[in-house]
Order: C-alpha cells, then structure tokens, then sequence
C-alpha cells in the first residue's frame, strides 16, 4: 500500500520554470555536480566504479545523464511526472538511461535487483524522513554499495524536518509547503551508523566565495558482509 507523500507533487512540477521562448533547450550534462556551483568540489567518483545506479529525485537528470554515458547502468526515481516526462524526452537517446515516475520509497520498497551505488543530488534524500529512508536504502545496494547525498548545509539550531514553503510558485492559489530534513554532519553520521552503514564521510563543503551556502555532502556503504 502506497505510503500518503509528504510532499505535494505540484511543488515539483512546477518548480524552476522555464521562462523562456520556444522548447526548453536540455542543460549541458558534461560533469557530475554535486554542488550548485558548477566545477566545484568532487565529481562521479564520490561514487566508485558502479555498474548500476540509481538517483533519487533526478529532476532535469544531468547527473543520471552523465553516469550513463561512461557506461553505468542509471535509473532515476522522481516524485514529479512533469520532471519525468521532460528527462525522457530531453535524454531519450542515451543508452542506458530511464527515468521512472515513483514515490522514492515506494520504489525501493518493491524494487528486487540492487544496486551498487544510490545517490541524491540536491534531491529527494533532502525530503525524506531519514528513519523511513535509510532502511530501504540498505536493503536496495549491494554489499559495499556506496550511498551519496548533498544538500544545502544546514542553518544553525534548524534541524530535523523543516519547513520550505513555495508561495512564489506561479498559478497557485494556495501555498504549497514541503519538509526537508536538515542535520549537522555528525547527526548524519550517527543515522547512517544505526542503520547499518559503514565508512561514513559527511562534512560541508564550503562555497568558492565566502559569502556563498556550502554544501553537505555524505557518503557511506553498506557493509560487506
């Protein structure tokens, strides 16, 4: 049975609209970005060497993009039909490469192949309850998979689930709001440990200029054995 979503679903389909003439032109996806300042801080390998993996909330899907072109089987899992449709007709002709249209933890609750690396760019890992979350994501890698995630680094004393609301979306006429889950590294580490994870890295990557958000970044695997 189909979990109620924490998040509305027009949030996301109308989130970051195009604003200009014409079809939107699909984004250069030419490096994995795990910062919102491109070229900055580490790339794929944060990953290792998958042969399959699996991204969660893809949105415009240039990460997913770009690990099916050197040759790594990638789904991407999003709460949005609107960012699915748009992914599959942007990307339709990379090898490799689908996009689903699921409730994250409604799929990896009833997908049966795992796989060996599960990442969140900025992305659904950001809007999911942690203690519902990371159980499926042991069950759903392989022994020593590796699981990734960034997000904006969390504001001082605003932690746990937070809310974000989206009154500047257009054509709305109520507010739409949506949790996001915010912790200092550390508390990160501690929920991945309890949950079976090992070789935990989670820190935040700084801004190139000073006045810039920094980015949380985490990285753990499950065991193996």
């Amino acid at each position: 049975m189909p979990r109620e979503p924490r998040t509305p679903a027009q949030y996301w389909d109308t989130y970051k609209p195009y604003r200009g003439e014409g079809e939107q032109p699909a984004p250069v996806a030419d490096r994995f970005e795990w910062t919102q300042y491109p070229g900055h801080g580490p790339g794929a390998e944060v990953l290792g060497q998958p042969c399959r993996a699996l991204d969660l909330g893809p949105a415009e899907g240039k990460e997913a993009v770009f690990l099916a072109r050197q040759g790594v089987e990638t789904t991407g899992v999003d709460f949005s039909a609107a960012q699915v449709e748009r992914a599959r007709r942007w990307w339709k002709d990379v090898p490799g490469l689908s996009f689903l249209h699921a409730d994250v933890c409604d799929y990896l609750a009833s997908s049966t192949a795992p796989y060996d690396a599960i990442y969140s760019v900025w992305g659904a890992a950001w809007f999911t309850d942690p203690e519902i979350l990371f159980p499926l994501l042991a069950e759903s890698l392989t022994p020593g998979g590796v699981f990734a995630f960034s997000q904006a680094e969390p504001s001082p004393g605003a932690y746990g689930p937070q809310p974000m609301r989206g009154k500047w979306l257009e054509g709305r006429e109520r507010e739409l709001t949506v949790l996001r889950w915010q912790y200092p590294p550390e508390t990160w580490a501690d929920l991945l440990k309890r949950h079976g994870f090992t070789g935990i890295e989670a820190h935040v990557l700084p801004a190139p200029d000073a006045e810039g958000l920094g980015t949380l970044l985490v990285r753990a695997q499950r065991a193996s054995t």
